[in-house]
């Protein structure tokens, strides 16, 4: 029996092994979607804290229903280590790490480099391996597979299958998660695309499989930089609706009565999370390589930069036009997650607005009641409890993120002046300022 037909007879069996490395928004969902299954699943985890919460059913991660999260651990379907000599015991190895940038906002390989040397020194022949990490394109054949291939002295397509799979996390949606979003798959060979699609059917309803990895990493690339593009494009156009006393809200709604060729794309003070603002990023890496210039693209990377210093301004002409200065006046953020009711504040622009309003003497503080404390680059604060009396002691009071959770009219009733980054009052006044 080879070695394709040997994996398929266990994975159609369910009597095959998957390990996960890195527990985190992607890689916990993911292990919980093949537990429940009963699949075995094994985490891998640099974090004891994660690996311990894990064995002893403590759920980390908002998306994760808690019932099936107990019941995979209390079935030992789950379980996770900080030992990664067991991935020898997996039949596949999905990588679910951090690729974050670098302070020239080049690509951070090192999490990607640290999991395919472990993953090398402790593979088995016969072994399915798929990264999942948003990376740019070329990242599986040209980085991952070289590493991969000496650290185990086995080769690809003949010992192990190597592919890309892009993770489609989006945090809070409670219409899609891991099980019922359809799964793009790009292999490096036929048999590792067959072997892929067994494996991955087991967590998710759907799978489309793509012609090479470097295919499946440009879906990924392409999906963000749309939602970056079109984000960018109506900020700068609220922006310039301010300027001329339009109300930019009121235009995209009539915009959207059209049934063809509009999608309404909704003005903020900046994109956050992992995806959206780091893409083109990764994108811009590979394209220098083939001497091209990403230029509509590195354009809307720039608005979207851009996009928490001009609410700083915003939120500074405010303020003038009630004859105070932001040095020395009291500014309530509400919401620093980068979107709503969810306690994700990664890349989130209410962070840099804070610090830069802080800089300019601002007293700052925050209300989020998902996230109890935030780190931002110059300073570290608590949420505050939002009564009435906080809400009249503060100058300005800053909606950043529309948790369903604020009680709008309690908020407007109870503030002095109000700048509203996310149309969360409806309502017209002379105390409320909107993007």
């Amino acid at each position: 029996m080879n070695k394709k037909t040997e994996i398929l007879s266990r994975i159609n069996s369910n009597q095959f092994t998957v390990g996960i490395v890195g527990l985190g928004y992607v890689g916990l969902p993911l292990a919980v979607s093949f537990a429940s299954k009963q699949v075995k699943t094994i985490g891998f985890e640099k974090s004891v804290s994660k690996a311990e919460n894990v064995n002893n059913k403590i759920n980390y991660i908002g998306d994760v229903n808690e019932q099936e999260f107990i019941d995979a651990v209390e079935s030992k379907h789950l379980g996770a280590t900080t030992d990664f000599t067991r991935l020898k015991e997996c039949d596949a190895i999905l990588i679910c790490v951090p690729t974050p940038l670098d302070k020239f906002k080049k690509p951070n390989m090192d999490y990607i480099e640290s999991a395919c040397t472990e993953i090398g020194q402790y593979l088995r022949k016969g072994t399915f391996i798929c990264l999942e990490s948003t990376t740019y394109p070329t990242t599986t054949e040209d980085f991952m597979l070289p590493i991969i291939e000496k650290e185990s002295g086995l080769k690809e397509g003949t010992d192990f299958w190597l592919a890309f799979s892009p993770e489609r996390v989006d945090p809070g949606n409670k219409q899609f998660g891991t099980r019922n979003t359809p799964k793009v798959l790009g292999a490096m060979s036929d048999e590792g695309l067959e072997i892929g699609k067994a494996i991955y059917s087991y967590a998710i309803d759907t799978i489309y499989p793509v012609s090479s990895p470097k295919v499946a990493e440009m879906v990924k690339i392409l999906e963000n930089t749309y939602r970056l593009i079109n984000i960018s494009l109506i900020n700068e156009l609220a922006l310039l609706c301010g300027k001329m006393d339009i109300d930019i809200w009121e235009v995209i709604d009539a915009a959207k009565t059209k049934p063809y060729g509009f999608q309404a794309f909704y003005p903020g003070p900046g994109i956050g999370g992992h995806c959206i603002p780091l893409d083109p990023f990764y994108l811009e890496h590979i394209a220098k390589k083939f001497n091209f210039d990403l230029s509509m693209i590195h354009t809307a990377g720039h608005i979207d930069m851009m996009m928490p210093h001009r609410m700083s301004i915003k939120i500074n002409t405010a303020l003038n036009r009630h004859q105070k200065s932001v040095n020395g006046s009291k500014i309530l953020f509400l919401g620093v997650a980068y979107k709503p009711n969810i306690d994700d504040e990664r890349e989130s622009p209410a962070l840099k607005i804070i610090d830069e309003i802080a800089k300019k003497g601002g007293l700052v503080s925050y209300h989020d009641p998902y996230i109890e404390s935030i780190k931002t680059q110059d300073d570290i604060y608590q949420s505050v409890k939002l009564t009435k009396e906080i809400l009249n002691g503060s100058d300005c009071v800053v909606i950043t993120t529309n948790h369903a959770d604020f009680d709008i009219d309690f908020i407007v009733e109870n503030s002095k002046l109000i700048v509203d980054l996310r149309n969360a009052t409806k309502e017209k006044s002379q105390k409320i300022y909107k993007l």
